[in-house]
């Protein structure tokens, strides 16, 4: 009996033995992977990282049975950053189809943007936010708007008060400021968001002006809206409602000694910037409509999109327009110097390109912005940080996304080269990972296929 008892006793210490930890079968290992640091710009050399649940279990320089995963992938001499945020997007609503929601969401992704700040919102996008929380759709995150409040939405302070009220208890991330509304509505606006808890971002409202409008305290201001128009000299004595397109009637104008006044006042009052530039060499630019027509991105959208493209962009740019190409590039060089100045001396700025607006396909076009952040003097880290951790401080969200760390959540982008030597490498998408799932390089092409025969339908 004794022997009996001896030998279960040593049974039982066998199996409480420690051993080899068991590998979870949903588990995803990068090997040899150059893991990018984007606070300061460092990276970590052939890291072998774990993702499992949709979170980054592990970052390490070595890891015992590798073998054990089912699924890893090689990005040896290849670059991990965190997914990218289009911090100005559109989602599409309805009656265009859910296939085409989709889709639209799928170029976002296509480009490794894993964060969506919808600017434009309506009640659909509180479903697909939710639907996207569950799991339901991969998708970008949402951060979704509130439907537009412009001076015909909210004529009056009674109008915005119970907008405003309602916009909030439907769980709207923030409310989107248009043109239009007056001075003394705008001040309700912001009064009323104070009193329920809700941000605001957007445009400047004309009759609102740039320096009232950083007091004001907005989360974001988009398109560098407002501060051209706020170099120019009160003795000009202008009416403010001919500024033209983001106040380029005012180019001649322009006080180039005032920027640092109005950075001065960003960055007392914590407001983020988010440029939207490639609208500014796109749209708004001599390039013409033929000649953006012919980009391969362009077959993403449906014909009945690009034909629409063409007509307004023509009507703003065509050659039967007066459209003045010198004053365009001193309009320009002005809005690449706030950006710049913006960077280096104001709160902070945000990755965000208007898509799908003219000429801007959902995805591609951020590529465009980064491309009008370095033109205007950013370094690749800082576009870098623009897309990445400013976001994610800017939503209140630091430790949940925005850098690869243990814990955050498993949104990141492979690319073949690395971004802080050329700003190219953020084309160079060898797979994206979002929700902690892996969407390799031939998925992507595959899916961007389908879209493009689709959009032929269409």
């Amino acid at each position: 009996m004794k022997k009996i008892s001896l030998l279960l006793s040593f049974a039982i210490l066998f199996s409480c033995a420690p051993g080899k930890e068991k590998v979870s079968q949903t588990a995803i290992l990068f090997t040899n992977a150059n893991v990018i640091d984007v606070r300061n710009g460092q990276i970590l050399e052939s890291q072998q990282v774990i993702i499992d649940s949709g979170k980054i279990k592990s970052i390490q320089p070595s890891i015992e049975h590798s073998e054990d995963f089912t699924t890893q992938i090689d990005a040896k001499g290849k670059y991990l950053i965190p997914g990218l945020a289009e911090m100005h997007a559109h989602i599409p609503q309805p009656p265009t189809s859910e296939e085409r929601i989709e889709e639209t969401l799928f170029l976002y992704l296509s480009n490794g943007i894993t964060t969506i700040r919808g600017m434009l919102g309506h009640p659909s996008h509180l479903a697909l936010r939710e639907k996207v929380e569950k799991g339901e759709l991969v998708s970008p995150r949402i951060f979704t708007a509130s439907p537009s409040l412009n001076g015909n939405s909210v004529p009056t302070k009674a109008e915005a008060i119970e907008k405003i009220s309602t916009y909030k208890k439907e769980g709207y991330d923030f409310l989107k400021i248009h043109p239009g509304i007056q001075l003394d509505v705008f001040d309700q606006v912001v009064l009323t968001a104070n009193e329920v808890g809700i941000p605001f971002a957007g445009h400047v409202p004309v009759a609102v002006g740039i320096r009232h409008a950083l007091k004001s305290k907005y989360a974001a201001i988009d398109h560098v809206d407002g501060f051209l128009e706020g170099l120019v000299p009160e003795s000009k004595n202008i009416d403010p409602t001919k500024n033209g397109f983001f106040g380029y009637d005012f180019t001649p104008l322009a006080d180039l000694s005032k920027m640092d006044e109005l950075v001065q006042m960003a960055k007392e009052h914590k407001i983020w910037i988010v440029p939207t530039q490639s609208l500014f060499e796109r749209w708004f630019a001599p390039v013409s409509s033929d000649e953006l027509l012919l980009q391969p991105e362009m077959k993403y959208m449906p014909t009945s999109t690009l034909a629409d493209w063409k007509k307004r962009k023509d009507e703003y740019t065509g050659p039967n327009t007066n459209f003045d190409t010198k004053q365009w590039d001193q309009f320009t060089a002005i809005r690449r110097e706030l950006i710049k100045k913006l960077q280096d001396g104001g709160h902070g700025m945000l990755l965000g390109s208007d898509a799908p607006q003219l000429f801007n396909v959902p995805g591609f076009s951020i590529q465009h912005e980064i491309e009008g952040m370095r033109l205007a003097g950013l370094t690749p880290l800082e576009i870098l940080q623009s897309g990445t951790i400013n976001p994610a401080i800017f939503f209140g969200m630091e430790g949940s996304f925005g850098e690869i760390k243990e814990g955050q959540a498993a949104d990141m982008v492979l690319l073949n080269a690395n971004p802080l030597e050329n700003t190219e490498a953020f084309k160079q998408i060898s797979g994206v990972m979002v929700q902690g799932k892996w969407l390799s390089q031939e998925m992507i092409a595959k899916k961007l296929a389908d879209i493009a025969n689709n959009a032929i339908d269409n």
